[in-house]
């Protein structure tokens, strides 16, 4: 496999220095950029992707792991988002296969008007669904509520309504996205940085200047259109095109805690319709851990490692210890995770962010340089298809339709085990269980608390586009995401596998260590 390497990075550059001229340049490499590039592909189009860091290194890899039509949204009234990602929620699940899951969530009812509440809304939210129905939403009495989520508060319990929703890793998916551009011949990079954008004499964009942050090298690119699908970043761009520009995007920013399984043993989900901030909170199974989320709070500024505040820490802890018998406390905080939500700046200060529309937007600068903003992980690729649509409509591309309804997914195959951790692979899991009869040593577990294997580190190197100890660790095996602790033990042995793998030296191998210790930090509580 080696030899046709397509996801090594000196062919992908190669790709690069080889074409000055392009049909279509994204810049963003999270969800949304990569869905873009995906379509664009896809459709025959000469496509480029250009990520800063790397692939959903930014809000893309720290969502709440649900793939969902939006229960909430429903309540607001905004059916046709709710339609539009039930839709797409189905298609993932059948392209995907190996990445989403069908995941049943229980609402606890402490009073029977929720009940009644909660039943009816969620048979519309079945109905809404249609022929890609997950399940039936029911309801249960507060016996069968209790045996199915043991650590539930007792109390003044009615019972529960059951509906179904679909649970995912994001970052696999985005680096899975990833390869599956390149295998349509995508030319599709990280650690690479646009720094401008280039206008025709007309002032029109008609490319970028991108640095590659490793060799620091720049190029010059041209293209028919240019898309900023940057997410939190999305004024920045629009700032290299004309200096005025308003900002479009406030972030808001959600943090995530990481529990041990045992606070939520059983297999299903738990949704908290209302809380004191009026969001709803979800605890949710994830890689044999428990992920509790979210808040909302509006933020002036942004960073590519965003930081959880003490008072929604607090907020998350209390909310679940209003309703779980096991008591959570700081020291149970296995990871701390924070995201920011790149949502459409507040018209007016009574706008809450929690009403802002999660539908996303695509603006046409005067320059012609395409912006796609908002959106969620569910509907990326609706965003991307009305993306490309938009190229063409305004006579950037020729006209082609769009093909991604039925395009597998990288690793997507139809029977797989979920029981052992490397289901997340799919077809890839077969090449994984080879590199390690290759070299046993690669059998090896990174640590006594992980169940990853070194063959997974040489994996995510060789084949998954990985060039950093923390491009690893965050989003290729989530250790970082899972138990930071944990990570921080491993990081040295990470870091030297890599320097071995790409061929550096001492010096840079100690960098890695401190880089990745910095990051890591944050991540704990």
């Amino acid at each position: 496999m080696d030899k046709n390497n397509i996801f090594k990075r000196e062919t992908l550059i190669k790709q690069l220095e080889a074409n000055a001229n392009w049909d279509v340049i994204i810049i963003g490499g999270g969800a949304t950029g990569l869905g873009v590039v995906l379509d664009s592909a896809t459709r025959g189009f000469k496509t480029l992707l250009l990520e800063q860091v790397d692939f959903a290194k930014g809000t893309s890899s720290r969502s709440t792991k649900l793939l969902h039509g939006g229960v909430r949204y429903l309540a607001q009234g905004n059916i046709d988002l709710v339609k539009e990602a039930l839709y797409e929620r189905g298609l993932l699940l059948k392209n995907a296969s190996h990445l989403a899951n069908n995941q049943s969530f229980i609402i606890p009812n402490y009073n029977w008007f929720d009940t009644i509440k909660y039943t009816v809304g969620l048979k519309i939210y079945d109905a809404l669904a249609g022929k890609l129905s997950f399940g039936t939403s029911i309801r249960i009495n507060k016996k069968e509520t209790l045996s199915r989520l043991s650590t539930i508060k007792n109390g003044k319990l009615k019972g529960g309504v059951v509906y179904h929703d679909g649970q995912f890793d994001d970052a696999r998916l985005a680096v899975n996205i990833a390869q599956t551009a390149i295998e349509h011949g995508a030319t599709v990079l990280n650690h690479f940085k646009v720094n401008q954008l280039t206008k025709n004499i007309k002032g029109l964009v008609n490319g970028v200047v991108a640095e590659d942050t490793e060799t620091k090298v720049s190029y010059t690119l041209n293209a028919k259109v240019v898309i900023n699908a940057t997410g939190v970043f999305t004024d920045e761009i629009l700032k290299m095109d004309n200096s005025e520009a308003k900002n479009m995007v406030r972030p808001s920013q959600g943090i995530h805690l990481v529990l041990d399984k045992s606070f939520l043993p059983g297999n299903d989900a738990i949704m908290i319709p209302k809380t004191n901030d009026g969001r709803v909170l979800f605890l949710v199974p994830w890689h044999n851990k428990v992920v509790v989320g979210t808040t909302d709070t509006l933020l002036d500024s942004h960073s590519l490692e965003p930081k959880a505040l003490d008072e929604e820490i607090d907020f998350i802890i209390d909310t679940v210890n209003n309703y779980l018998t096991k008591k959570v406390s700081r020291a149970d905080v296995l990871s701390i995770f924070a995201g920011l939500r790149p949502l459409a700046a507040p018209k007016d200060k009574s706008e809450k962010t929690k009403e802002i529309s999660r539908s996303h937007k695509i603006i046409v600068s005067n320059s012609e340089l395409i912006t796609i903003t908002g959106g969620k992980w569910t509907t990326y690729r609706r965003m991307a298809q009305d993306t490309v649509n938009k190229a063409i409509s305004i006579g950037k591309l020729e006209s082609k339709p769009c093909k991604t309804k039925d395009i597998k997914i990288h690793g997507a195959m139809d029977a797989i085990d979920k029981t052992q951790h490397q289901y997340i692979y799919g077809s890839d899991k077969t090449a994984i269980q080879a590199l390690i009869r290759e070299t046993p040593e690669f059998g090896e577990t990174l640590h006594p608390r992980l169940p990853y294997t070194k063959a997974e580190i040489i994996w995510a190197i060789r084949y998954e586009m990985a060039r950093t100890v923390e491009d690893i660790l965050a989003r290729r095996v989530r250790t970082l995401f899972l138990d930071a602790k944990a990570t921080l033990e491993i990081i040295p042995m990470v870091a030297k596998i890599l320097a071995n793998e790409l061929g550096k030296d001492d010096i840079w191998e100690l960098q890695q260590i401190n880089e990745c210790n910095k990051i890591a930090n944050q991540y704990v509580l």
